[in-house]
């Protein structure tokens, strides 16, 4: 019950209006990520559904923390990331060519 609400709780903040609150959310997926990788490895799928959305978001901020987070979630979750490793690809490439430098080299 408690990984369930937690885990919305993070739903929840990564879908938020505000980008504030969506920054919390990365955050928040990140802190996750290193206290307990099995939790989010075992739910990488729905996690990542709104997670990528967030690599893709409008606001540069969000985005480059975002992609700031994967940098560092990678080596933690390793081959838990399979599952969704195309849509990242996808996700990060289209970031490549940014001119926001913050975001390019994120």
């Amino acid at each position: 019950v408690e990984e369930t609400e937690l885990l919305q709780k993070l739903y929840d903040l990564l879908t938020a209006k505000e980008f504030q609150t969506r920054l919390e959310g990365v955050a928040l997926l990140l802190e996750l990520c290193k206290r307990n990788p099995r939790v989010i490895s075992n739910n990488i799928v729905q996690i990542f559904d709104y997670f990528v959305l967030r690599i893709c978001d409008y606001n540069k901020k969000v985005k480059q923390q975002a992609l700031e987070a994967l940098a560092l979630m990678i080596p933690i979750l390793k081959s838990g990331l399979n599952p969704v490793l195309v849509r990242l690809v996808e996700a990060v490439t289209n970031n490549l060519n940014s001119k926001h430098a913050g975001i390019y080299a994120a």
